[in-house]
C-alpha cells in the first residue's frame, strides 16, 4: 500500500510540477508574443482557470506527501519525504502571500479596466512564479530521490 502511495504522490506532484512550469515558459512566453491585447486577455483566462484548479492540487499534493511522511516514517527516504513536504508548504505559503494576490487583480484586468502598470505586476507575478516553480521542482526531486 505504501508504494502505490508513493506512486500516485510523485505522479500528483509531477503533473503539477509539468504544468506550473509550462506556465512560466511555455504558456506566458507565448501570450507575451501576441499582438495587442491578445496576451493581457489569455493571461487573465489562465488565471480564472488555472486559479480554480491550482489551489486544490497544491493542497492535494501536500496532504499526499503528508500521509507519505507519517506511513513511511520508518522507511528509508523518510528525511527526504518530509523536506519535500516543507518546500510544498513554503510554495503554498509564497501563492498566498506573492502570487494570488497579483493573480486576483488580473484575472478581472480587460483592456479597458487594467491598471497602467499592469505588465510591471504580470512580470513581478512572473518573476515570484519562476521561484516557486524551482521550489516545487525541488520538492518533485526529494520525493523522486526517495523512492530509491
Amino acid at each position: 500500500m505504501l508504494n502505490a502511495l508513493e506512486v500516485v504522490t510523485t505522479v500528483v506532484v509531477g503533473v503539477m510540477v509539468g504544468v506550473e512550469f509550462s506556465v512560466a515558459f511555455v504558456i506566458n512566453p507565448i501570450l507575451n508574443a501576441l499582438p495587442e491585447d491578445s496576451g493581457q486577455l489569455g493571461r487573465a483566462h489562465g488565471g480564472r482557470m488555472l486559479g480554480a484548479v491550482m489551489p486544490v492540487w497544491y493542497i492535494t499534493s501536500l496532504v499526499l506527501v503528508g500521509v507519505w511522511a507519517i506511513a513511511g516514517w520508518h522507511h528509508h527516504g523518510a528525511g527526504l519525504v518530509v523536506t519535500a513536504g516543507a518546500l510544498l508548504i513554503l510554495s503554498v505559503i509564497m501563492s498566498i502571500l506573492l502570487l494570488v494576490p497579483i493573480n486576483n487583480r488580473s484575472k478581472t484586468w480587460t483592456p479597458e479596466n487594467r491598471p497602467a502598470d499592469w505588465k510591471q505586476q504580470m512580470n513581478r507575478w512572473d518573476r515570484f512564479h519562476y521561484v516557486r516553480v524551482a521550489v516545487i521542482i525541488a520538492a518533485f526531486a526529494l520525493l523522486v530521490a526517495a523512492l530509491t
